[in-house]
């Protein structure tokens, strides 16, 4: 059976209990770091680069989670060169992601604070994947009723890194921002927890590492 004593926070052992003290709520990305979808983004990505003909470093990909697809077309363009219509490519990227059978499963580490913590302490996701896309996969998953509110990348103009996704989900917490946690794992969303003056716990290949705000 799952402890929360037994879960710790790599950088100096910073404990997960360090939550029941420090935090009012709890907000959590979505893609790669409560739900393993990540593989599933990146297959779509490289299908939709074929049929789009050109190429693309996935390494690279990764890095953007958290980025609408639409705004990752225009950092494709930028970065290659190129002049791909960032709706189209976009629109084809996630149909190709959609029609998946698997999406991936539940990441254990950041699941288990989650449901340890229902009830106890205020909950969100700050998502970059748009409503629709969103709400299916979360409610596919069986996580949808866990949380408190859902903010997508449907609810704010202005994207991570910047700190919007996550302001806006402690607004409708009703918690200040100091007084929430994010959970994350790339540098975009943790550039975007601390820029909305939150502490983020990033999801990493050994388990969970904690980032104080600067």
């Amino acid at each position: 059976m799952f402890n929360i004593e037994d879960s710790v926070v790599a950088d100096k052992f910073i404990a997960v209990s360090h939550i029941e003290t420090h935090y009012d709520a709890l907000i959590f990305d979505m893609d790669g770091t409560l739900l393993d979808t990540m593989p599933a983004h990146l297959e779509a990505w490289a299908i939709t680069a074929k049929h789009y003909q050109f190429d693309i470093c996935l390494d690279w990909l990764h890095g953007l989670g958290g980025m609408p697809s639409s705004k990752i077309v225009v950092e494709i363009n930028r970065k290659y060169g190129l002049e791909l219509d960032p709706k189209e490519v976009a629109k084809h990227k996630m149909e190709t992601f959609i029609h998946f059978e698997d999406h991936g499963g539940i990441i254990d580490s950041t699941y288990n604070i989650l449901k340890h913590y229902q009830g106890i302490k205020k909950t969100a996701i700050g998502t970059g994947s748009m409503s629709e896309t969103a709400l299916k996969l979360l409610e596919s998953s069986g996580v949808l009723p866990l949380f408190d509110t859902v903010v997508t990348a449907s609810d704010v103009d202005n994207h991570k890194p910047n700190p919007d996704t996550f302001l806006l989900a402690a607004q409708r917490l009703g918690v200040e921002p100091k007084r929430c946690v994010v959970f994350e794992d790339t540098y975009l969303g943790l550039q975007a927890a601390h820029a909305a003056g939150m502490d983020c716990i990033m999801v990493v290949a050994d388990g969970l590492e904690f980032h104080a705000v600067p």
